[in-house]
């Protein structure tokens, strides 16, 4: 398999995992604290796990185009950006084709 093609699979199933390791925390917290959070605290958690979430999936997806980008490799930056997006969007659709069938 191409390298770019692999590294961009690699990313997309990174962020798939990632993803998942999110959603399950957020099932675990509202399975097991069931009273309502601290009405200052909440907003903080969510806003400091969207910050971090926003710099881990931007890594992942864009972190090796950029350096590539840099590095005078356009082609291959835009060639591996591309392949990122689009296992991200097959990820997405086999979702979804789960959750519609069950």
């Amino acid at each position: 398999m191409n390298k770019i093609v692999k590294t961009a699979l690699l990313n997309a199933l990174g962020i798939a995992v990632y993803v998942i390791l999110i959603a399950s925390f957020f099932s675990f917290m509202q399975i097991n604290f069931k009273e309502t959070p601290d009405a200052f605290i909440a907003p903080i958690v969510m806003l400091l796990l969207l910050i971090f979430s926003a710099a881990i999936t931007g890594f992942l997806v864009f972190g090796k185009p950029a350096m590539l980008y840099i590095d005078g490799k356009r082609k291959e930056a835009l060639t591996l950006l591309g392949w990122t997006l689009f296992f991200i969007f097959v990820i997405i659709i086999c979702v979804l084709v789960i959750l519609i069938t069950k």
